[in-house]
């Protein structure tokens, strides 16, 4: 018995040696690679000024060079960044082609900068798992290893651009499969993500925290928490019409039977007009309309409308099915804390930050399935006070959007209602979802019994 306990703690020991330094050693790498991209983005953004003209006009031109980058030198940095590398960790081993790094970096600086409402996580999701994926495959690493070092790619990725190293570590563990946090790889997604992070800061990247200590004056009472259990539906509602916008309107565009150059140039016109009709504030990364929502002071969120949430939706949608290259979840963002805001103002004006602050995570927990992973992150960025409504927004906010993702190449692990039959295991872009059987019965005598009573009437 005692040698081989002493057998098993030794393995252990070795396995947990192994990738203290394998995830210490790519979380450094991949932070000093995502920073480069952050970096270029900055200069970019910082570079508009200098255009003679609005920089918004130059997108249609941006997007039709996107679309050649990607199909001509990587086909696989498409879209929105995380999904792709979800796909690769699940179907191909982990195996992602190392021109991604360089393409999806330039497509989205490019995307970014003339104005496409996308933004930065994916790529750097994306970049991270590449630089992984190029490492494990240049040293020969078991597949099993290469795909571990893929997952701590994106929690490194995640972790260096939004400075959440907890959230970002678990993010990457619980985005792959709904309903399953991988724990053989926890260890080595938080070494990643904090070796990333440490990395970008001592590299000069500076991250935005967002002061709530107001709230500290907050008791927990029935009636907040109630409004918060509605805050969570109606989260999970905007969610819905979320994914619902962005998947609609990529296959709509796909539908279409004209170049995909064609579609991208008028898709920037498109978006271009409708800046021209709503303003600015639906295009690029939006940061600075997130921070407004975020701030307690009335007169900050003046711009911000009821429509605001829903105008960003259909500014983000655009884009991406346009071809334009960029994340997703900095646009959830943003939707997420203006549908906050917009509730927050009708259903408790005294607490309209708190309620911003809840979309802001709410929305990114319902539409890519990461529950823990946002309510970590709302302590990380918002602080610990708001930890308990974070949580319970969260996971309603989860179950009420359903067996769907902005994601759809996740693969689902779980039910969210015992009174659904639906298939475990597939990916969630093949689930079919029908009610189960006893569940039909039971609808079925309700109706029976209706029908009776009306008969006598």
């Amino acid at each position: 018995m005692i040698q081989k306990h002493i057998t098993e703690q030794t393995a252990i020991l070795f396995s947990v040696t192994k990738w203290v330094f394998l995830s210490s050693i790519i979380g450094i790498l991949i932070g000093a690679t995502v920073t480069g991209f952050l970096k270029v983005l900055a200069y970019s953004e910082s570079s508009r000024s200098l255009l003679p003209f609005e920089y918004y006009y130059t997108l249609p031109f941006a997007l039709v060079l996107t679309v050649w980058l990607v199909k001509t030198f990587a086909p696989s940095a498409e879209g929105h960044g995380t999904e792709k590398v979800i796909s690769a960790v699940h179907k191909y081993d982990g195996k992602i082609n190392v021109s991604v790094i360089p393409v999806k970096t330039l497509a989205t600086v490019l995307t970014i900068f003339a104005g496409g409402s996308v933004g930065k996580e994916g790529p750097g999701a994306q970049i991270g798992a590449g630089v992984a994926s190029y490492l494990s495959t240049l040293l020969k690493f078991h597949k099993q290893d290469r795909k571990k070092l893929v997952i701590c790619g994106i929690s490194a990725g995640f972790a260096t651009v939004f400075g959440t190293p907890i959230a970002g570590a678990i993010f990457g563990v619980e985005v792959l499969i709904i309903g399953v946090i991988m724990y053989d790889v926890l260890l080595p997604s938080f070494i990643a993500g904090f070796a990333a992070f440490t990395t970008a800061q001592f590299l000069g990247i500076e991250y935005t925290y967002y002061d709530l200590h107001f709230f500290q004056d907050v008791s927990l009472d029935f009636w907040l928490i109630m409004k918060v259990v509605l805050a969570g539906l109606f989260f999970g509602f905007v969610s819905d019409i979320v994914i619902t916008s962005v998947s609609y309107t990529h296959s709509l565009v796909k539908s279409i039977k004209v170049s995909t150059y064609i579609k991208a140039f008028v898709g920037g016109l498109l978006i271009v007009a409708l800046t021209l009709v709503f303003g600015e504030q639906y295009i690029g990364l939006g940061l600075g309309t997130i921070a407004d929502a975020l701030n307690p002071h009335v007169a900050a969120s003046q711009d911000i409308h009821w429509y605001t949430f829903l105008l960003k939706t259909v500014f983000t949608s655009l884009s991406l099915a346009a071809g334009g290259s960029g994340g997703v979840i900095t646009p959830i963002f943003y939707i997420g804390a203006t549908s906050g805001h917009f509730f927050g103002s009708i259903i408790s004006p005294e607490h309209i930050t708190l309620f911003a602050a809840l979309g802001f995570v709410s929305v990114v927990s319902a539409t890519t399935n990461t529950p823990i992973a946002s309510t970590i992150m709302a302590v990380e960025l918002f602080g610990i006070d708001i930890a308990h409504y974070a949580a319970l927004a969260a996971v309603i906010s989860f179950l009420i959007s359903g067996h769907r993702s902005i994601f759809s190449s996740q693969i689902l692990a779980m039910r969210k209602s015992e009174m659904l039959s639906v298939k475990i295991g597939e990916e969630v872009e093949n689930i079919n979802i029908s009610l189960e059987e006893h569940e039909m019965d039971k609808i079925e005598k309700f109706r029976r019994r209706l029908h009776k009573k009306n008969k006598k009437r």
